[in-house]
């Protein structure tokens, strides 16, 4: 009789499967920094001790790690209602321009902290309505989420393209890019936390989105395991036939899901855009739309997972940038392969190792032990 599957308790699921996916990711890569000549243990001491060995490192890591936790909270709840969102780099894109709307028309009259709310408000619904189109091809043509979205994360670029070499560039500039913004648009900073720990930090751009975004995760987690939305979007996501049976509006819990989660990849702008830059830029967003991905699938899609999945790529980013500095034979490039590896063994593979842990703990639980006692008393 084989022996059958045993459900993962959860600090394994959300624990010991990723732990196991990470580590086995960075011994990969610990090959690939071989191949080019370098001590591979070196590198791991170089990579951590940038991200975290100063302050300066830390806020930087902190700072990637806001944007990254928009970005997958953004894809996780499309994910909770089995919607595959690969469109939070042009929801964020459009979500950019709501921010320099509302920065460019009040930063000369109004302070930040009134400013910021506005921004706030303005960045959730450009998001929410750019993610509203593909959940209506969706819910009432039937086209697939993961085509329209991909489609829209183009013509997001090509729009911001537009407007930015255009309407939006001040008279006499040659950047592709809007005005910078005056003081009334300029997010206080929070390095001053950081060094009531004793830490120095020179200049960094950790800004008060990273408290927004533990808001945000905090809020995440009310919605979908404390609210009757939550409920339908997670039964919506498991059965979409049982989903409808209850009485669940397909319709409704699509465009719902999807506008929730353009929204926060609007929101995702703020860092970078009102946090770091004061301005818009084109590629403001840099790729964090596909990294909120990893970051989501990693998290397991729960928010607190997301956190922490955000602040490994965050070390990846900042760690990765000092490792090359340090290491020149490590290019740019190469750190690019090593946060490939992570999004290949935590998302693509993140299965590889799940059918041996779980035959692991079916072989040692009591009710497989008493099987077990059972077959052969019968034998």
């Amino acid at each position: 009789m084989s022996t059958p599957y045993a459900k993962l308790p959860a600090w394994a699921d959300y624990g010991l499967i990723p732990l196991i996916n990470l580590s086995v990711a960075f011994i990969v890569a610990g090959f690939v920094v071989m191949l080019v000549g370098e001590n591979p243990f070196r590198a791991a001491v170089i990579l951590v001790e940038g991200a975290f060995g100063k302050g300066t490192g830390i806020a930087f890591t902190l700072f990637y790690a806001t944007t990254f936790i928009f970005t997958g909270l953004s894809v996780a709840v499309a994910a909770h209602c089995s919607l595959f969102n690969i469109g939070t780099e042009g929801q964020a894109y459009i979500g950019g321009l709501g921010i320099a709307l509302v920065c460019l028309s009040l930063d000369s009259v109004m302070p930040w902290w009134v400013i910021f709310p506005i921004a706030i408000v303005a960045a959730a619904a450009f998001g929410a309505l750019w993610g509203l189109i593909p959940a209506y091809l969706q819910a009432k043509r039937g086209s697939h989420i993961v085509i329209t979205t991909i489609m829209f994360n183009f013509i997001a670029a090509s729009v911001m393209v537009y407007l930015l070499v255009g309407p939006l560039k001040p008279a006499g500039s040659q950047a592709p890019q809007t005005r910078n913004f005056l003081a009334g648009a300029e997010l206080p900073k929070l390095n001053w936390i950081i060094e009531l720990f004793g830490a120095k930090i020179r200049s960094a751009p950790l800004n008060i989105c990273f408290l927004l975004a533990l808001v945000m995760a905090f809020l995440i987690w009310l919605l979908i395991w404390r609210t009757r939305l939550g409920y339908e979007m997670r039964t919506y996501g498991h059965s979409p036939k049982a989903a409808r049976y209850a009485g669940i509006s397909e319709t409704r819990i699509i465009i719902t899901a999807m506008m929730i989660s353009g929204a926060l990849a609007g929101m995702m702008a703020l860092n970078p855009v009102m946090g770091d830059q004061h301005n818009v830029a084109i590629d403001f967003v840099s790729g964090a739309g596909y990294v909120g991905i990893a970051v989501a699938l990693m998290g397991r899609l729960h928010p607190v997972g997301i956190v922490l999945a955000a602040i490994l790529f965050g070390m990846l980013y900042q760690g990765g940038a000092e490792l090359a500095f340090e290491m020149p034979a490590i290019s740019r490039d190469m750190i690019v392969i090593i946060q490939g590896l992570v999004i290949l063994f935590a998302g693509a593979l993140e299965h590889m190792f799940r059918p041996y842990i779980q035959a692991l703990f079916a072989s040692v639980s009591p009710k497989s032990v008493g099987m077990q006692a059972v077959n052969g008393k019968g034998a």
